[in-house]
């Protein structure tokens, strides 16, 4: 009798003691684009109780995958009380990627990730797939995010949409206050704009006959102030008192100083910004928009070769671009082609052969108070000479791109844009 107490008193204790039964999930994760996944599985799961009577607690573990190898051994919870599936959280690149739930059979050989996913599995923002329920992502969960928000810069009381933004003195942001057409000081405070600026006249060329006999020329503005006046005659500065004297705007020359027929006049000068018997010219010179040399290519579709970028403003009605450029073919397997783009106007079109080696061209656009007449004409080594006129009804005012863009017939060959300049003559 006491021997057969002893022995189920052993056996009971060797069962309290055993370890549940585990299965292993063994596989290899990739990435979408073939690549090895690498990261963590968070798997968590509700108490439960095994098939040998163990009791599981609600718990949470990490595992961590290398190199895309995952191994892990988990209690089954396809026998369990009551039914239980384990949440697997897949973890990467510093946030949850997605979730899905796992239902574990008994097995003494290893199994693969899809022999224990639900194919009801969560969303992957969800975080319990055997309640239904979801588990918000903390801000702490996600590397870097919270030293991220902290860094952003906040919405101060004075905040309003569709206003210029201002930084307040304790760096939140708010809106700028004050009328429409105030302007806003670096200090964020607004007020009225600073009255007109004065103008000034380029190269004007004085009204009236080069005879030799007339002495009175008339300028388009009224210099101011006068000694702001310089006068060229025939490419030479002329002094005041000496050579001409100015009175309002007629320039008259001392006698001994009287233009001679063939003689070229010009002059420079400001005007008072309260002066409107002549409007000043924002830009009275020549200006080189763009220069520069230009890429290559090798491809059989057109390509391109370089690019000017006019800024918004820039170009008035009245106004005059001139385009200029220079290109040339390496190799003789095939021919090759170029285009001068105006916006999304083709202002030049021409295809060469593959004797052409170097090709030259120019382009005129003349700005309209909407769009622009467009000129161009080209030649080469072998290339004829052809011109062409378009019209182009680009939008200007917001800005408008000039490119240059070439193909070549065969692969094995190159076209080369050497060098294009873009002039704007008010």
């Amino acid at each position: 009798m006491f021997s057969r107490s002893l022995f189920a008193a052993a056996f009971l204790a060797t069962t309290a003691l055993a370890d549940p039964p585990l299965t292993t999930i063994q596989d290899v994760l990739y990435k979408a684009d073939g690549t090895r996944f690498a990261g963590t599985l968070t798997i968590s799961w509700t108490s439960f109780e095994a098939v040998d009577r163990s009791a599981i607690t609600t718990q949470v573990t990490t595992v961590t995958v290398v190199d895309g190898n995952l191994r892990v051994q988990l209690v089954p919870t396809t026998t369990a009380t009551p039914p239980a599936n384990y949440v697997v959280k897949y973890n990467s690149d510093g946030r949850i990627q997605f979730s899905e739930s796992w239902a574990v059979p008994s097995s003494t050989v290893p199994l693969r990730v899809r022999d224990v996913r639900i194919a009801s599995s969560l969303s992957p923002a969800a975080a319990g797939a055997d309640t239904g329920t979801t588990t918000p992502v903390q801000e702490s969960d996600v590397t870097g995010l919270v030293a991220d928000l902290g860094a952003r810069p906040l919405k101060g009381p004075g905040y309003a949409a569709g206003r210029v933004a201002v930084v307040n003195p304790t760096g939140m942001m708010e809106s700028a206050v004050g009328n429409a057409s105030d302007c806003v000081h670096v200090d964020g405070s607004s007020g009225p704009c600073g009255g007109s600026q004065p103008g000034f006249y380029d190269g004007d060329s004085p009204s009236g006959i080069v005879d030799g006999a007339n002495t009175n020329f008339t300028l388009s503005g009224v210099p101011s102030p006068a000694s702001s006046l310089a006068v060229y005659r025939n490419g030479v500065l002329q002094k005041s008192t000496q050579d001409y004297i100015l009175n309002g705007s007629t320039i008259q020359f001392v006698a001994a100083n009287t233009p001679q027929p063939g003689d070229t006049l010009l002059a420079s000068y400001r005007l008072a910004a309260s002066d409107d018997s002549a409007a000043a010219q924002t830009f009275p010179a020549s200006q080189v928009l763009c220069s520069g040399t230009g890429n290559l290519n090798a491809s059989t579709s057109f390509v391109s070769l370089g690019q000017c970028n006019i800024a918004g403003g820039v170009l008035l009605p009245g106004d005059r671009v001139e385009i200029h450029f220079d290109a040339d073919h390496q190799g003789t397997a095939g021919g090759f082609s170029l285009e001068v783009h105006w916006g999304g106007t083709a202002a030049l079109h021409r295809d060469a052969a593959a004797g052409d080696l170097q090709v030259t061209g120019r382009a005129d656009a003349a700005i309209l108070n909407s769009g622009a007449y467009l000129s161009a004409e080209s030649w080469g080594t072998v290339l004829p000479f052809a011109a062409a006129v378009a019209n182009a009804p680009d939008d200007y005012s917001a800005g408008l791109t000039v490119d240059f863009q070439g193909k070549v017939g065969a692969a094995s060959d190159t076209v080369t844009l050497r060098n294009y300049t873009v002039v704007r003559l008010p």
